[in-house]
């Protein structure tokens, strides 16, 4: 009798045991969603945010066609990405032809007195702030989620239940690991 009771409590145990680390799985993957989602709202803001800058520069800018068709290009790719490493890619891309359409802005001195090109670039680099805080957050709980079904005993429940590894959100674009040039003039 004795020795049933301790078979029931162990399994008891057991059961208990995967229950709370399926709880903690999915707790985790559902942290990732929200703070892809995050990253998400940022960079429909970005996007959003965009066409109000190249619109307000071209009227400055007659003869630089070919950085506003760079912006859009690169625009289009980063909307149309499915997967993080997609975005991970065209957002790097999208950043690299920002910053390059900020270059030639510099032989603008009448659009960058514009009060809202100015208006409109500040929104923007508040935006990318806010993205790298949220890349940050989405890329510390991938981290902790991919720790947790890498780790032992969590991990034979992950693979049971079928929980995958999930992406970082990574810069691509070296120019974009590189410290910003800040300029008062």
């Amino acid at each position: 009798m004795a020795v049933l009771i301790i078979v029931v409590a162990v399994l008891v145990l057991l059961i208990l045991s995967i229950i709370a680390i399926f709880n903690a799985l999915v707790r985790l993957r559902n942290q990732v969603g929200n703070a892809w989602s995050q990253i998400d709202v940022q960079l429909k803001r970005r996007h959003d945010l965009i066409p109000n800058l190249v619109e307000t520069a071209k009227g400055y800018m007659k003869h630089e066609r070919e950085t506003f068709e760079e912006i859009t290009k690169a625009r289009s790719r980063a909307m149309g990405a499915k997967t993080v490493t997609e975005a991970s890619k065209a957002e790097g891309a999208l950043g690299e032809a920002l910053s390059k359409f900020l270059l030639v802005v510099e032989n603008y001195p009448d659009l960058k007195a514009n009060q809202n090109f100015l208006s409109v670039q500040e929104e923007l680099t508040s935006t990318e702030n806010k993205i790298s805080f949220a890349r940050q957050s989405y890329n510390d709980q991938v981290l902790f989620f991919n720790n947790k079904i890498q780790m032992f005993p969590s991990n034979i429940i992950a693979n049971v239940f079928k929980f995958t590894k999930r992406d970082f959100f990574e810069l691509e674009a070296p120019a974009e690991r590189e410290v910003p040039k800040v300029s008062f003039t």
